[in-house]
């Protein structure tokens, strides 16, 4: 895909014209598609992301259940950390965590130097395999953590909702959280570029965790990280989405990060973001998932409720503004990317008229 792409998902992230609002799913292979958990119940997640044929069928799922505008690589963030040789098990919800989270300096010095095309060979072969399947019917995604919530979770050893472990770090030892930042940076640019050279045709860095910091913090500890690693990946044609939810750090701090697209959750209101924006970047999301618990009727007010938002024009990528969560009806969510479709089409005739 190029920059010059008729494919409406590459249009709209570098807010070029588009005849609708293209839409895809935040982790959009999950338990919510009966199909999904056929495949789960029989192998454990990391047979799932490290077995490139069971990548390739996973990342296809949605394509061929839901009709999304684009395809998001199977595979697991915490494959990087692993890589550089933190030991990952499954924890009692069958989720990966860290054997021995990160405590000290010597631990930090211990992390390998990522070789992405050894020892995380089997996502760019399942790249390879997932883009002989897609011929560029859609654009294909690869998924990354950013180097704030590898670290969080590297520190904490799991999931958390404020990551306090990892903020001590941050307060009690700067030094060291600039050490482990500094050498998951360069992971993530030696992961990105391989998944690039090898066929993605965007790169999601996703930040999930930041918003446990003010915007102080994400001044030293978030944003020069990753004004780093997007700088280093950048390539023609190829976009770069920062989701992060953490419109609080300011607009403008947001844009120095130099991405082309912002993931942003439902708590902020597109059409006011949009104008702060200026055309500088485009905006992905923002539906708050919850909503797909509803009626169908329901989901459509939500629906056009954020497309009145944005307004007319290009620029908008519909997702929702978090993962979909695992109960939600299929139903549901083959109904919101339908309507998505249906309700776009009017605020786009004039784009259509001008390209």
């Amino acid at each position: 895909m190029t920059v010059n792409s008729t494919h409406p998902f590459i249009r709209a992230c570098f807010r070029q014209p588009v005849m609708r609002t293209p839409v895809w799913i935040l982790r959009q292979t999950g338990r919510y598609l009966p199909p999904y958990r056929n495949i789960r119940n029989e192998h454990s997640i990391f047979k799932m992301y490290k077995t490139p044929e069971l990548t390739s069928e996973l990342t296809l799922m949605p394509l061929q259940h839901l009709d999304v505008d684009a395809a998001l690589l199977f595979t697991d963030q915490l494959a990087i950390p692993e890589a550089m040789g933190m030991q990952l098990k499954l924890a009692k919800g069958k989720w990966p965590v860290f054997v021995d989270p990160l405590k000290n300096e010597y631990q930090i010095h211990k992390l390998r130097p990522l070789e992405p095309y050894d020892s995380l060979n089997y996502v760019m072969d399942s790249v390879r395999l997932v883009q002989d399947e897609l011929d560029e019917r859609v654009p294909l995604i690869g998924l990354c953590g950013a180097p704030w919530s590898l670290a969080a979770y590297m520190i904490q050893g799991g999931g958390s909702q404020s990551f306090i472990k990892a903020k001590r770090w941050a307060f009690a030892r700067p030094d060291l959280m600039h050490a482990l930042l500094e050498k998951l940076s360069e992971a993530v640019i030696r992961y990105c570029d391989a998944i690039i050279d090898v066929g993605v045709d965007a790169v999601q860095l996703n930040d999930l965790y930041v918003g446990v910091y003010d915007s102080r913090r994400f001044q030293e500890f978030v944003l020069p990280y990753v004004q780093k690693i997007i700088s280093a990946i950048r390539r023609p044609g190829v976009p770069v989405i920062y989701q992060c939810n953490c419109v609080h750090v300011g607009i403008d701090s947001l844009l120095e990060t130099g991405a082309d697209v912002f993931g942003l959750d439902w708590t902020v209101n597109l059409g006011q973001i949009r104008r702060q924006l200026q055309q500088r970047a485009s905006i992905q999301g923002n539906l708050d998932p919850a909503v797909l618990y509803g009626r169908s009727d329901h989901i459509r007010q939500a629906v056009q409720e954020m497309l009145a938002d944005f307004g007319p024009g290009s620029g908008h990528i519909a997702n929702l503004g978090y993962d979909i969560p695992p109960d939600i009806p299929f139903e549901n969510a083959k109904a919101f990317v339908e309507i998505v479709k249906e309700e776009s089409a009017a605020f786009h005739q004039d784009d259509a008229a001008a390209s």
